[in-house]
């Protein structure tokens, strides 16, 4: 039973550290999207539909 209470342990920690890691880089700029911003004029008119 020891080892399951050790397991959850382990399992929380890591979710943790998964946690701050993820944190840490969001507030870091990792996931910021500086191309879409640039070629989005170009893609434009195939977004937009007429309507009949």
């Amino acid at each position: 039973m020891s080892v399951i209470y050790l397991l959850l342990a382990l399992s929380i920690l890591v979710a943790i550290v998964f946690f701050i890691a993820f944190i840490y880089s969001v507030k870091k700029g990792q996931y910021d999207d500086s191309y879409t911003p640039s070629v989005r004029m170009l893609f434009d008119d195939e977004l937009v539909k007429e309507k009949q």
